[in-house]
């Protein structure tokens, strides 16, 4: 999806996925369009908040929009699911597995999509071997590291 994304653009693309094309559902999309990084329900119901919607319903909504394949979800090892788009990369993101940089101090995620991380030759397990495994950094971004 491009910068450029209409409201309507969005509904067309729920009815293409077997979705009613509601509200909620629209102002979902519509946060997590321009966003770099995978949003948290709470970031996406805080970013909601002024519209009214509450936490059950958009959870649901994220649920609903994850099952037919327009969001993914993502646990990067702190127990908080992150929401992107699934098809249509957002700026800086692509719609291929990479790794990504847990800070473990103030929890931002970071893509990095050019990083390469080696897996030594020996005996895998399946999912490795098959490419189907999460890679995630942890530790204190920049930010974090010069507030000390």
């Amino acid at each position: 999806m491009s910068g450029t994304t209409s409201d309507a653009d969005l509904r067309e693309r729920l009815r293409a996925a077997g979705l009613r094309a509601t509200a909620a559902r629209v102002a979902v999309l519509r946060v997590l369009h321009g966003r770099a990084t995978a949003s948290s329900h709470p970031e996406i119901t805080a970013a909601l908040a002024e519209d009214g919607w509450d936490r059950a319903t958009l959870y649901r909504n994220l649920v609903d929009l994850t099952e037919v394949g327009i969001l993914r979800r993502a646990d990067l090892g702190d127990h908080v699911w992150r929401y992107d788009l699934a098809s249509a990369p957002v700026a800086g993101h692509q719609d291929v597995d990479h790794p990504h940089f847990l800070c473990t101090v103030c929890g931002d995620v970071a893509c990095l999509p050019d990083v390469v991380i080696p897996v030594p030759a020996g005996p895998l397990p399946g999912a490795v071997r098959l490419g189907k495994v999460a890679i995630q950094l942890r530790g204190r971004c920049d930010r974090c590291e010069a507030a000390g």
